[in-house]
């Protein structure tokens, strides 16, 4: 399988001429990759005008999704209107979202079973707080996480599953290599072979070839990095 290398530039830039120049330098540096896939999550005010206007050069992605097909749910944004837009994947779960918007298991169970119904791919958000990790139940927080997050849900096929552990998001305090390949092994064995996992939090080329050659990772989410193009086209030739 490919790598998956996936830009989720969250609230950033804050202009569209900012946004478009960084979609241009990256897909000049992005150009004939063999091994890996890219995916660019930008916010969605621009997310359907990059889809449409670079659709054939790399995959797109949305940030967040609604759980409903349609109707009076004002500011949301459905699995349908995702696909019409020409986006491939959407980011569920993510600990932002968990925290600041009080999605539960539940919820994210709900959102990624919607977007499975359109045939949206899945980028499936799972990690541990910095006390779960000190208390040492991270692996009892990622299975319950795993479990609910896909309960109901059967077919794999287009669920990639991000290890983010929270503590190490936008921090600069990285996982471990090390740590990050024993929690990577862990879930490998609650879903099934085939089945892509990611690693996330503080990646930076410094780091990102060694969570997928050391630590077994499939692929990299990206935060702050993603938003150097330089640095981003970096991290992608690492996984190739």
């Amino acid at each position: 399988m490919k790598n998956l290398i996936v830009a989720n530039w969250k609230m950033n830039p804050q202009t569209y001429l900012e946004a478009e120049d960084l979609v241009r330098n990256i897909l000049s540096g992005v150009k004939e990759l063999n091994n890996t896939e890219v995916v660019i999550c930008p916010p969605f005010t621009w997310l359907t005008d990059f889809s449409h206007k670079n659709e054939s050069l790399v995959s797109f992605g949305a940030q967040n999704v609604f759980y409903e097909e349609k109707g009076a749910y004002t500011g949301e944004i459905s699995s349908q209107m995702l696909k019409s837009a020409k986006v491939d994947y959407v980011i569920v779960g993510h600990s932002e979202r968990r925290k600041y918007f009080g999605e539960t298991d539940e919820i994210v169970n709900k959102k990624i079973k919607k977007a499975l119904e359109v045939g949206l791919k899945v980028i499936f958000c799972i990690g541990e707080t910095a006390e779960e990790n000190i208390n040492a139940k991270k692996n009892e927080v990622l299975e319950k996480q795993i479990k609910k997050g896909l309960n109901g849900i059967s077919n794999l096929e287009n669920v990639n599953i991000a290890y983010e552990p929270v503590w190490a998001i936008g921090t600069g305090n990285n996982c471990s290599v090390g740590e990050a390949k024993i929690s990577i092994g862990f879930i490998k064995k609650i879903v099934e072979e085939k089945t892509r996992i990611l690693y996330g939090g503080s990646v930076k080329i410094e780091n990102s070839g060694a969570y997928i050659k050391e630590a077994g990772a499939n692929g990299l989410l990206v935060g702050g990095a993603s938003l150097n193009a330089e640095e981003f086209i970096k991290i992608v030739k690492s996984a190739e």
